[in-house]
């Protein structure tokens, strides 16, 4: 279900002879094994609530916590809600934004009988980036009195993204990170990625590490806590004990900043007054965007329905647990994912369901470079 553009008013009902329809709120959230994630995103829907009185606000997870989006759904039904104005809770649109969460939301419409319209992304928008310039300002001002200011023109800004298979996705990362680079004025600054795409976080901040900046500020351009934070984090980590001559800073990400709810609350307004297209001049699945040609006119489906409400019993929930990680979770386990496989991490994935496979999954600083991966002090000047 691509976001539909239309939506008849209140007025519009009863002028037809129609029942006034009783709206509900429904943030989608892709959910996470982490409870503190699934908490935060729990506090951005109760602070959304003040922003629509009248309406009951739910909110559902498509794959790992709990509630589904179904129970979220079933929720609002039982308060008497028959139109819900449902947003996906993501920064971007890629695979879970424009196929997962509306094949949901399709198939929950069409079995209920009730009406439910689907918003956009968060997307680039002017409060997101001030959102984020005050994230990475806190974190500047508190390295300032901890250890003394760095000129803006001797630092660095990483901005890492969560990484997609859809090209459009990724290159709102860099257009975030072009943005605020220009507009707060630093030294320089790269784009990383948590996952799927290239570079990830290690050879990111290890190329960064060589450019002779005297401050590197990585910033992790993610709504809320959970394992792909640690990862991001745990990377510079790692990255800064070889770089000791280098001041790594770890800004927070956007989490529930007034800005981000304001924006939640924009998109849902959007539904109502018919504004809320996505981006579709570059979506894979509508035009053969370079290198991905062969996914225009994909059908949309879901692909979590393996992994719905599972939490911390879904596979790599515990880092404890894994034959592969140490300290935080490096994502090694996910490298020979086929979706039909057993590998040695004390669990099994045995989907049996298939993604459209990404066309750089061997990229050198994709994903391979987990599997290739050596400690940092191992490639330090090379």
């Amino acid at each position: 279900m691509k976001p539909r553009r239309e939506m008849k008013s209140m007025h519009e009902a009863a002028t037809l002879g129609q029942a006034e329809p009783k709206y509900g709120l429904m943030i989608c959230g892709h959910g996470s094994r982490s409870k503190s994630a699934v908490t935060e995103f729990a506090v951005l829907a109760e602070k959304l609530s003040p922003l629509f009185p009248d309406w009951p606000v739910g909110y559902g997870y498509l794959e790992f916590a709990t509630p589904v989006i179904k129970t979220g759904l079933d929720k609002l039904r039982e308060q008497g809600v028959t139109h819900v104005l449902a947003v996906p809770g993501m920064l971007f649109a890629a695979g879970h934004a424009k196929n997962d969460i509306p094949s949901v939301l399709n198939a929950y419409a069409a079995e209920h009988g009730i009406t439910i319209q689907y918003g956009r992304e968060l997307a680039i928008d002017l409060q997101m980036l001030q959102a984020a310039n005050d994230r990475i300002s806190e974190a500047i001002a508190a390295a300032d009195k901890a250890t003394g200011p760095v000129d803006l023109a001797d630092t660095c800004l990483v901005v890492i993204g969560r990484g997609a298979s859809d090209p459009d996705a990724n290159s709102n990362v860099s257009k975030i990170a072009r943005m605020l680079w220009e507009g707060i004025g630093f030294g320089w600054a790269e784009v990383g990625y948590s996952g799927v795409t290239f570079p990830l976080v290690q050879p990111c901040l290890e190329h960064v590490a060589k450019l002779g900046y005297k401050r590197v500020v990585v910033f992790p351009y993610f709504l809320f806590s959970g394992i792909l934070i640690d990862r991001i984090y745990g990377f510079t980590d790692e990255v800064a004990a070889a770089y000791s001559d280098i001041e790594f800073i770890k800004a927070g990400y956007l989490n529930d900043h007034p800005k981000v709810i304001a924006t939640f609350a924009d998109r849902v307004r959007e539904i109502l007054q018919g504004s809320n297209n996505m981006n579709c001049a570059l979506c894979k699945y509508r035009t053969q965007v370079l290198g991905f040609e062969a996914e225009v006119g994909l059908a949309q489906e879901s692909h979590h329905h393996h992994v719905e409400g599972q939490g911390v019993s879904a596979p790599g929930s515990n880092v404890e647990d894994c034959d592969l990680c140490d300290s935080f979770c490096t994502g090694a386990c996910r490298l020979d994912m086929d979706h039909s496989h057993d590998h040695s991490h004390n669990h099994s994935h045995d989907h049996g369901h298939h993604h459209h496979p990404y066309p750089h999954a061997k990229h050198p600083h994709g994903p391979e470079s987990v599997r290739n991966r050596k400690p940092v002090s191992d490639t330090k000047g090379k």
